[in-house]
Order: structure tokens, then sequence, then C-alpha cells
């Protein structure tokens, strides 16, 4: 079977069940921004050498897709968000142990590792926005994706500290 199925050509899609929407519905731009978030996750995944982050950009992507879904009308049990919400705040407070504290605006860059969290943290935050815009009920996601963006920007701090380029 090829991967086309034609049944786009005009600008639709389906959601699960079968409802076919525009394309430029804003629930397709809400599941289409997580699937880009996702992309770029595992372009990250596959430019740091740390096994352990490689290994939790992995596992995010695993949470995207089941965000996915339910953004696009299956019924999934998003309870388990709240826990990953609570291991994003756990992670941010053990990095900021270990860089130093944020007294300045930094500019994006100083290592390679930390450019691609900060795009990492831009696209999550317009992610939540675009969530937000098909739906404000969809509050364990966006707070997901909320402290996750936070998460992001810690993580390009530990990967670019000796490289931070502040204002």
């Amino acid at each position: 079977m090829p991967i086309y199925t034609k049944t786009g050509d005009k600008g639709s899609t389906s959601l699960f069940g079968g409802k076919r929407i525009l394309k430029s519905d804003w629930q397709i731009e809400a599941y289409g921004s997580i699937d880009e978030l996702s992309s770029f996750t595992g372009l990250v995944a596959v430019k740091i050498t740390n096994k352990i982050d490689r290994g939790f950009l992995i596992n995010l992507q695993k949470d995207f897709y089941q965000i996915m879904a339910s953004l696009s009308g299956a019924k999934i049990d998003l309870g388990f968000l709240e826990k990953r919400i609570l291991d994003f705040e756990k992670r941010i407070n053990s990095i900021d142990k270990k860089i130093p504290r944020l007294k300045r605006f930094i500019l994006p860059g100083g290592t390679e590792s930390a450019s691609w969290f900060h795009i990492l943290r831009v696209i999550c935050r317009r992610a939540e926005r675009k969530v937000i815009k098909f739906s404000q009920k969809e509050l364990q996601i966006i707070k997901y994706l909320n402290r996750l963006s936070d998460l992001f920007f810690t993580m390009a701090r530990k990967y670019g500290q000796k490289n931070e380029v502040v204002l």
C-alpha cells in the first residue's frame, strides 16, 4: 500500500474516528505542532552524547504521540502527564543546583547543544499556544508543555553554561 492516499488533496484530513476537517483547523494546528516538536526532539536526541538525556528525549517523543492521539480525538488517558510534570520540576531543580544563578537575560546559543535546546524551547512554547487556541480545556497538556519549555530552557543553560552570552 503506498504512503499517499490522495484523500487530503483538497485540503482536508481525517481525525481519529474518520471525521474530516480542514488542514488549517486549530485542532490540526494543535497536534501538528506537537508532531513538529517531536521531530525536533528526535533531532536533538541524536545530536547529544549524554545517554540519560537522550533517553529522556526519546521518552518525551512517546508522550507526544499520546498527546497527539488525544488532540486528534482518541480517548487517551493522559493522567500520566501529572507525574511527568513533577519529573520535569525535579529535573529543573537538580540542574539549577549545578549551574550559576540566572541574574540577567541570556542570548540563545553558547554551544550547538544549548542552541538545539533553545530551539526545542521555542517550538514547545509555540505548540503550547496552538493547543490553547484549539482548546483551553486541555489543561493537562498546557501545563505539561509549559513546564517542559521551562525544562528545555534549563537544559539549554546546562549545555551552554560555560559559553552563555548575557545581556
